[in-house]
């Protein structure tokens, strides 16, 4: 499927691993002018590397920026002014029990997880309604619905996202711009794969077997019983994306492997 997304400028927080990297690669692939970002050179540029890899003529710049931060924000923006396709991936998680959780975490989560689609969003939203096309999409997930315990405080981003993406949808009404949230799964990202790892080498286990265990008590309602991957997700952000999805709007996209049982 041609989702006319060629000569569209697409830009991708934190793309130089896991779903970021794929939903970056994925909008490549469709055509798409694709901004890559990640705080280092070094990673930026192993990112752009691993997508031409596998999309020979991508058009693609990178840009090192921390956009956790309001200042990484503006250097980022100075770089890339216009985008008919921002992607707001960036994203930190942690384990905690609740009562350790410190006033300082709160704020951090909230600044990266949140406020770094905000702030891109609002910059790149008159641009898209001048030219009454664009697609504003919040990588959140199924944390959002069903606040894990271990991490409230992730929670509580990714369900602050999927209510700004369907308030900022109301604001958007009529026009050529949608904007939605894309509640991913338990996945197979950079930072999911050395949690298993890790867990495995502590347990004296395979990383299979730590994934079994993790689908048999900590998420046992996943229809899928194994980790997406992040191409996997990064097809549905794809779509999204695309010219054909304009009956999508102030949605919350359900890519996470029915781990949310609510059929509605």
């Amino acid at each position: 499927m041609n989702l006319g997304l060629e000569g569209k400028t697409a830009v991708v927080s934190g793309s130089t691993a896991g779903i970021g990297l794929a939903i970056a690669t994925a909008l490549a692939q469709e055509g798409a002018r694709v901004a890559v970002n990640g705080r280092t050179e070094a990673r930026v540029t192993a990112a752009l590397g691993k997508i031409r890899q596998q999309v020979k003529h991508a058009d693609l710049r990178g840009v090192a920026a921390d956009l956790g931060n309001a200042s990484g924000v503006a250097a980022f923006l100075k770089q890339v002014p216009e985008a008919d396709v921002p992607v707001n991936n960036l994203g930190i998680f942690e384990t905690k029990p609740f009562t350790e959780i410190p006033d300082a975490d709160w704020v951090r989560f909230f600044e990266v997880n949140v406020m770094s689609g905000v702030r891109l969003a609002r910059h790149y939203l008159p641009g898209m309604l001048k030219k009454n096309w664009g697609r504003v999409i919040f990588i959140s997930s199924e944390s959002a619905q069903q606040i894990p315990a271990e991490m409230i405080h992730y929670g509580m981003t990714k369900t602050a996202q999927v209510a700004i993406a369907r308030g900022l949808a109301e604001t958007v009404a009529g026009t050529g711009v949608t904007v939605n949230s894309v509640l991913a799964g338990p996945t197979a990202s950079e930072g999911a794969s050395e949690f298993v790892e890790s867990m495995a080498r502590q347990q004296g286990v395979t990383k299979a077997e730590i994934e079994r265990q993790f689908f048999a008590s900590v998420r046992p309602s996943s229809l899928l019983k194994r980790f997406e991957t992040p191409e996997e997700v990064a097809a549905v952000v794809a779509f999204v994306a695309g010219a054909q999805s304009v009956a999508i709007n102030g949605s919350a996209v359900r890519a996470e492997a029915g781990v949310i049982r609510s059929i509605f």
